[in-house]
């Protein structure tokens, strides 16, 4: 693994890996996850982003709901994912990263629909998504951070979520 954060401009392929990612999931996981959503700046048209595919996978929120967490999170181990630890800010979450070894090209996201973290992944990507002057400033903080952390992993992750908390009390979530 690198001990720096890379960032590149937008690649329109990120949305057909999305649908690649989506439709794997959904067929694997036997209809224990009922929605996939991308999620984190490659679904934003446009913006500079770190290349790793954020998506978030969710389950219903019911009685079966621990279950269908436990059996998709092994069926998505079986997509060539690894389990890693869960950030603080995901904490309803499991997280899994593909490949199994080396720099993560995409992150899963496994929680039940409607968690707070569901809620807010999917307010931030909207409202990223819909205000170009935001998604404009956020781009400009993250890059401006990132310059000055030198692309520190965990400097950059920590000046990110003062922009996401930011985002998420304004925008819902």
């Amino acid at each position: 693994m690198t001990d720096t954060v890379r960032l590149m401009h937008y690649d329109p392929r990120w949305r057909q890996e999305f649908e690649q990612t989506r439709s794997g999931i959904l067929h694997s996981c036997l209809g224990w996850v009922i929605d996939v959503q991308h999620i984190g700046s490659t679904a934003i048209g446009g913006m500079i982003a770190r290349p790793v595919l954020d998506v978030v996978a969710a389950v219903r929120d019911d009685d079966d709901s621990q279950q269908a967490i436990a059996e998709s999170s092994d069926m998505i181990e079986g997509l060539n994912f690894r389990r890693v630890t869960t950030p603080m800010w995901a904490a309803e979450a499991i997280v899994l990263c593909k490949p199994r070894s080396g720099d993560p090209t995409h992150r899963v996201f496994l929680t039940y629909l409607d968690s707070p973290f569901y809620r807010s992944s999917i307010a931030v990507r909207d409202a990223l998504r819909s205000d170009r002057e935001l998604s404009l400033r956020f781009e400009e903080t993250k890059v401006t951070r990132w310059r000055q952390g030198a692309g520190e992993p965990q400097k950059y992750a920590d000046d990110k979520s003062v922009f996401f908390a930011h985002l998420i009390e304004h925008h819902g979530g």
